[in-house]
């Protein structure tokens, strides 16, 4: 999708939808950060109004204005640079991530699991990020809120924020998969160990820049695999950033056929994509 065509897409009120109807939080975001690093500000600008009209007063925002919960894509709004959201409200919203972890985390839980005897589980140790408060950590939201945190700290290297990153990479660690790479949560649901995703791999891997652990290697073996099997247009994004993130994208690499890069957050973040492989843009300090 070209920039023309993603700014057609725009709603009347300045957000974006997924594909058509109403703006919600994601895809705006992803839109804008699309627009804002191509130098289309304009466009940019209206997102980022509907974006500041949108936060709630808890310095978050929620899935879109009619939901009344903040969630995980405060992390995503939180990638966007101070300057063009504004330093305050980016402020608040990574105020809001630092003050939200998963609830298997929490005194509370921990509590209730000693009371009741239940073993502990490594996977429990470290906190991530909830898709919405009050649930327990995923792979997903806890990507996001580390990348928006690793900008931060290049702006401000505070202590409480690197412990924070720190302690949501150990998260993503703790949860890889015995094949290599991770699933959406848990490394093992109903007694069974779970399987890898492509999505989550990539997004695992790209909040994972820098970081020298065992379980990279087999992360990034198993997602150079998905990158040639896989036809979803998400996951191809994903894959990508996650593997450059290490300097590990086939130097060779062109997309398989048939690719369709559908929705407003695939189209944006392929535009995105363009110079992640040099360690530039916005995913990266």
């Amino acid at each position: 999708m070209s920039l023309d065509r993603l700014i057609g897409k725009q709603n009347s009120d300045g957000g974006w939808p997924h594909v058509r109807g109403k703006s919600w939080t994601e895809p705006t975001v992803y839109a804008v950060l699309a627009l804002w690093t191509a130098g289309e500000k304009q466009a940019a600008e209206r997102g980022l109004a509907w974006l500041r009209a949108t936060q709630r007063a808890d310095g978050g925002w929620g899935p879109q204005p009619g939901i009344d919960e903040s969630n995980w894509t405060t992390g995503l709004v939180a990638l966007l640079p101070p300057e063009a959201i504004g330093p305050k409200i980016h402020a608040e919203a990574i105020a809001w991530l630092m003050g939200t972890t998963g609830h298997e985390t929490s005194f509370e839980y921990r509590l209730r699991e000693w009371l009741l005897g239940t073993p502990k589980r490594r996977e429990l140790e470290f906190a991530g990020w909830p898709w919405i408060p009050g649930a327990a950590a995923w792979v997903g939201p806890t990507s996001v809120a580390v990348l928006a945190l690793e900008k931060e700290y290049a702006r401000r290297p505070l202590a409480g924020i690197r412990e924070r990153i720190d302690d949501g990479r150990r998260f993503l660690l703790a949860r890889a998969c015995e094949d290599g790479g991770w699933n959406h949560g848990s490394v093992g649901a109903l007694g069974y160990a779970s399987k890898a995703y492509p999505e989550t791999t990539g997004m695992a891997l790209a909040a994972l820049r820098g970081v020298r652990a065992p379980q990279i290697d087999p992360a990034l073996t198993i997602a150079r695999q998905f990158l040639s099997d896989c036809r979803s247009a998400d996951a191809q994004n994903w894959l990508r950033l996650g593997l450059s993130a290490h300097g590990a994208l086939p130097p060779q690499y062109c997309l398989p056929p048939g690719i369709s890069f559908r929705t407003v957050p695939e189209a944006s973040l392929e535009l995105l994509l363009a110079d992640a492989h040099t360690g530039k843009g916005v995913f990266w300090c």
